[in-house]
């Protein structure tokens, strides 16, 4: 899929955001500065997963009365999960289900 240069620019001020927010955080620094004077080396890799989904018009326009569904929905137990949803949670390894599990 290729991405149009406006999603490419707020992807771009995203990640900027986050490097910011980790760069200034004091809790970070203090505890890298622990690591360093306790004689180690410090490296920090982390990893995103941000996913974008393209909303149609028509998804804007009845995006409140969405949102009131689907909070009755999940009040009433039932929830509906995209693909997406469902490798997440596979990621974090969180079981969907009994079908998730082999014997």
């Amino acid at each position: 899929m290729e991405l149009d240069d406006n999603l490419k620019q707020l992807m771009k001020e995203l990640g900027t955001a986050i490097n910011e927010s980790l760069s200034d955080s004091e809790p970070i620094a203090q505890a890298i500065s622990n690591i360093k004077g306790a004689g180690y080396d410090v490296f920090l890799v982390l990893e995103a997963t941000i996913g974008f989904n393209k909303r149609d018009d028509e998804d804007d326009e009845n995006g409140a009365a969405d949102a009131e569904a689907d909070s009755s929905r999940i009040q009433s137990g039932a929830l509906e999960l995209t693909i997406q949803d469902a490798k997440f949670l596979k990621s974090l390894k969180i079981s969907l289900g009994d079908s998730d599990h082999k014997s």
